[in-house]
């Protein structure tokens, strides 16, 4: 007597390869190893390009021979213009971030001490929506305007994003790390 293999059937063979194809589509989006994965960044504050301007300057002091160097004056920091503390939306996040405006008018938005889960296409937003907490602050954040400031650099640690010149920054009071792909914030900081 001859026994029947399953897998020799068209119907179940129709069912696997549907099943590998799924399995695969859900991989690419879901990417579940980035649960388990961390990207660490540690940026040193921004500043802007030293001026050199001698404090003092005697006449013909500048290029004689043996003339001592004239010390440049210091450039000021970076003026903290707006902070804001994370709260968690779809994944635990923590940390602060500063709106700083150097010396040459140049705008940054620093994220500092930033603990988050790692996640497909993560981007740094600035939106003109209010941080809400719980649930209700995950979707909200695309629907009004928003400005993409470039992908997460890291999900831990310190990053810089340059702001755009002409970003309206009264309008735009938000920051979301916005996981793109999914469009929801895995947290977000208002600042004031």
């Amino acid at each position: 007597m001859r026994t029947k293999r399953p897998l020799r059937h068209p119907a179940v063979r129709v069912v696997l390869a549907l099943g590998a194809a799924g399995l695969a589509v859900a991989l690419y989006l879901f990417q579940p190893w980035r649960l388990f994965t961390t990207v660490e960044v540690n940026e040193a504050p921004p500043s802007a390009a030293a001026s050199s301007v001698p404090a003092s300057s005697a006449p013909g002091a500048e290029g004689e021979e043996g003339a001592p160097d004239t010390p440049a004056e210091p450039v000021s920091g970076p003026r903290t213009v707006a902070t804001g503390v994370f709260v968690s939306h779809e994944h635990g996040t923590t940390g602060t971030a500063k709106v700083l405006e150097l010396a040459d008018g140049r705008r940054v938005l620093r994220i500092e001490d930033l603990d988050t889960s790692d996640g497909p296409d993560l981007r740094v937003w600035l939106s003109d929506q209010p941080v809400k907490e719980g649930r209700a602050g995950w979707f909200n954040l695309d629907d009004g305007e928003h400005l993409e400031l470039g992908g997460l650099k890291g999900n831990k640690g310190d990053a810089n994003y340059a702001i755009p010149a002409g970003a309206d920054l009264e309008d735009l009071r938000t920051v979301t790390i916005w996981c793109k792909r999914f469009s929801v914030s895995f947290g977000a900081a208002a600042l004031a």
